[in-house]
């Protein structure tokens, strides 16, 4: 029991970690872009667009540790089922279709806690991102 915890906090450590660094990357592109970045309707959704597929990417990368772990340890089949697996609770869709053997079940909700927790952190990003551009339209209202 002890070793599955630590080897769950790796997963999810090495989860978080490829998450930080992605949103990172994203992130010194966002900010060293422009001076006065384009707010037109356009370059913002081709920016959106930009950032969503590198945190789909970023996701991707996330739901392969959890996949090859799986497949590593002999949990599913092969890897396209580890890989089926991992995306599914990843994403917290839950088909059933396929389950993890008992002595690791408990890794199921872990990455689906995981994922939700990441995609979480995505929308906020999303959410941070398209706020300081639509602000930036709009000339400060600070009062002296």
């Amino acid at each position: 029991m002890i070793a599955q915890f630590v080897i769950g906090s790796c997963l999810v450590a090495t989860t978080v970690t490829i998450h930080a660094a992605g949103l990172g990357i994203v992130l010194s592109h966002v900010l060293h872009y422009r001076v006065h970045p384009d707010t037109r309707f356009w370059a913002i959704t081709w920016l959106l667009i930009r950032i969503a597929w590198w945190l789909i990417l970023v996701h991707t990368a996330e739901i392969a540790v959890w996949a090859l772990f799986f497949w590593w340890q002999e949990c599913l089949p092969d890897v396209e089922s580890a890989f089926y697996f991992s995306g599914v609770t990843y994403a917290t869709l839950g088909y059933g279709d396929l389950l993890l053997p008992k002595e690791w079940r408990m890794f199921g909700p872990l990455e689906a806690l995981t994922g939700t927790l990441m995609c979480g952190l995505s929308i906020a990003f999303f959410f941070a991102v398209l706020s300081r551009k639509f602000l930036q339209r709009f000339p400060s209202n600070t009062k002296s």
